[in-house]
């Protein structure tokens, strides 16, 4: 009999459906982080080329909601993932002793504080925008409110350096003690068919890189070229094989 057409294991269907929620969850983070940053860089990168203050407000100011919208957006879709990590993980312990490898997740973990700290980035140049609209009295108000979230974000910073050091000196310390995890043969999904979200999201993050290096003048794309880079982001980031 092929190992695959035994009776799984008690609980591996349960293992099974925990997974496929976290990557349901990872996913929507991933989309979070992409949108986030690839709409307010556009719509910066926009503001910066109109060419009157009547024509820089509307788009100052939709560029502010983004920014809004972004931050709880961020943490509530990385509070869901973590999560339900945390779920499979403590699940996988108790089937087999141990749970999966999670040597990758430190990348990860550093991958989305990156995504914060562009985002911020971006967030901590909007009242330029709004001075340049000639709303000053706005603006200064802006200008304080992004100084106390400077502030905030510097302390998170280093408690997430913090954390992350020793998350890394746990994981390593388990990888010598362990041999690693059993592995789930009952897993449904996983090596069965060609996978494509992996490649689209790396064309994602690319694009959105192109796009913060544009607001950055790093390079002067032509506008047509901005919405095309911002339309392939989003698409890549949505569109997924799973």
């Amino acid at each position: 009999m092929l190992l695959t057409e035994m009776t799984p294991l008690p609980g591996a269907r349960d293992v099974a459906g925990l997974r496929a929620g976290a990557d349901a969850a990872r996913r929507r983070a991933f989309v979070a982080v992409i949108a986030s940053i690839a709409l307010l860089a556009t719509t910066q990168l926009l503001a910066e080329r109109a060419p009157t203050r009547e024509q820089t407000l509307p788009l100052a100011v939709l560029a502010l909601a983004v920014f809004a919208a972004a931050l709880p957006a961020l943490a509530v879709t990385q509070y869901v993932w973590g999560l339900r990590a945390r779920r499979v993980r403590r699940r996988e312990h108790e089937l087999y002793g141990m749970a999966r490898s999670g040597r990758a997740r430190p990348l990860t973990r550093l991958a989305v504080a990156c995504g914060w700290t562009v985002t911020l980035l971006l967030g901590w140049t909007l009242p330029r925008f709004f001075h340049e609209s000639a709303l000053h009295t706005f603006a200064d108000a802006l200008s304080w409110a992004v100084e106390a979230l400077s502030v905030v974000s510097v302390g998170a910073g280093v408690s997430f350096a913090l954390w992350w050091a020793r998350d890394v000196v746990g994981i390593l310390a388990r990888a010598v003690r362990s041999d690693g995890s059993p592995g789930d043969p009952w897993d449904p999904g996983r090596g069965a068919r060609p996978r494509v979200g992996p490649a689209l999201r790396t064309g994602a993050v690319l694009v959105v890189a192109a796009l913060v290096a544009a607001r950055a003048h790093l390079w002067e794309p032509a506008s047509w070229l901005v919405y095309l880079l911002v339309t392939a982001a989003l698409v890549c980031a949505v569109v997924t094989d799973e």
